[in-house]
């Protein structure tokens, strides 16, 4: 199988490119050049942004192409109209924001879409998360022909080579050990999904000439915020003590949900947005996740061996409190 991945060293790109290469597969990762691609595959160079970025890719053929951009969707359409009559089959993940907001408990693909025109194809700037990927689904469908296309939106992702930084920031801190604010409830429901069950399964599901959307992440009480936070306990070996705190008492601290606490969301509104979507159509398409341990342990791994610095993409703030705001949110 020849796979294609546009993008390939970071984070989801890098975990379908080593997928690949497990499989035997012939993988080639076109990229700007800024990082070094995982060992065993054949690298093309390009920056999308550029007048001509897509040009490296002029010339050959491929079975599979996995897209994993999120900047402005005119970089998907140029990629996939260069492309669409020399491969087979077009992945672009995608997002579960491409849904109209709020997004209500048990969502499933076929529920309200953000409201972009046609044109959103063709959009050249970098706007609004949604409308973006929501862009980049509706370039991808249109060069390619939905029948050829295969959208994975997926949730929030966790695991080695994160470089985000929401799983890395609670293993560093709880790593320090002593006490920790654990935004509760313990039994809070977490829905994510690991970077490499994301990428095996768009490898099986493309191969199988799987089309449309899937919701990818993991089913709805999977795991719980309690079971994230002792996973992370466990696999650093830390003395920290989780001080399980109410959310009302987070939020009177001016402590913000997800930016400031990664993962967290209090029950509501924008906790049934993210953590509570409907999953079965990736499920009944083969969809397997690994228990919350193996995932955290992981990246634990994966960190110490970096020496602890995780990567942090540029375009992304930085997440996480201070030592101060926690100790004000723990009446210290």
């Amino acid at each position: 199988m020849k796979l294609l991945i546009l993008g390939g060293t970071e984070f989801v790109g890098r975990a379908v490119a080593e997928a690949g290469t497990a499989r035997g597969w012939r993988v080639t990762v076109f990229h700007r050049g800024r990082h070094e691609p995982p060992a065993g595959v054949e690298s093309l160079h390009g920056d999308r942004t550029a007048g001509g970025g897509p040009a490296a890719l002029a010339e050959g053929d491929w079975d599979l192409v996995v897209d994993t951009w999120s900047g402005a969707p005119v970089a998907v359409r140029d990629a996939a109209r260069l492309l669409a009559g020399r491969a087979r089959h077009y992945t672009y993940v995608s997002s579960r924001s491409v849904y109209a907001w709020p997004a209500p408990a048990g969502l499933a693909e076929d529920g309200p879409l953000v409201d972009v025109a046609d044109s959103a194809a063709d959009s050249t700037g970098d706007g609004p998360y949604a409308e973006v990927k929501r862009g980049g689904e509706l370039a991808a469908e249109r060069e390619f022909g939905a029948e050829r296309v295969l959208l994975a939106r997926a949730g929030l992702i966790l695991g080695p080579w994160e470089n985000i930084g929401r799983l890395p920031w609670w293993l560093g801190r709880i790593a320090r050990g002593g006490p920790v604010l654990a935004p509760g409830p313990r039994e809070l429901p977490v829905q994510y999904i690991d970077v490499r069950d994301l990428a095996g399964w768009l490898l099986d599901a493309a191969a199988a000439g799987r089309t449309g959307p899937y919701n990818l992440v993991s089913p709805p009480g999977y795991a719980t915020m309690g079971g994230l936070l002792e996973a992370c306990v466990k696999a650093t070996g830390s003395d920290a003590e989780l001080r399980w705190t109410d959310p009302e008492a987070v939020l009177a601290a001016g402590i913000e949900p997800w930016s400031g606490l990664p993962v967290w969301l209090p029950p509501g509104e924008l906790h049934d947005a993210m953590h509570r979507g409907d999953v079965s159509r990736a499920l009944a398409a083969g969809l397997v996740c690994r228990p919350v341990e193996e995932t955290v342990a992981d990246t634990w791994a994966w960190l110490r061996e970096l020496g602890g610095a995780a990567p942090q993409r540029p375009d992304r703030p930085e997440v996480g409190v201070s030592p101060e705001q926690e100790a004000a949110a723990l009446g210290h």
